[in-house]
């Protein structure tokens, strides 16, 4: 079964490490991980690319205004390919 999960981003940075190696060290063989970035206003969006290069199946959707938690979810369900989704907000 092939699983997208979507991680909305917002101004996360000292969470988003920690919930991006939660995520990489499942040991599911075929899923994505769709991050969202929602215009944050710290270091998050550099954190997303230095996971991206690191790992093939995360991918990056920026916001260019920031729309907000329930907007960046569905931003990354229309980006999803598999079937299965599921939900990663960090805290």
């Amino acid at each position: 079964m092939k699983i997208s999960i979507i991680v909305p981003v917002y101004n996360v940075e000292q969470y988003l490490a920690e919930c991006l190696e939660s995520l990489v060290s499942q040991d599911m063989s075929d899923y994505e991980i769709i991050c969202i970035e929602d215009c944050s206003e710290d270091n998050s969006m550099s954190i997303l690319k230095e996971y991206a290069r690191k790992y093939s199946n995360i991918k990056i959707i920026r916001h260019t205004t920031n729309k907000g938690l329930s907007a960046a979810r569905n931003s990354g369900i229309k980006a999803a390919s598999d079937i299965v989704v599921a939900i990663c907000d960090c805290p």
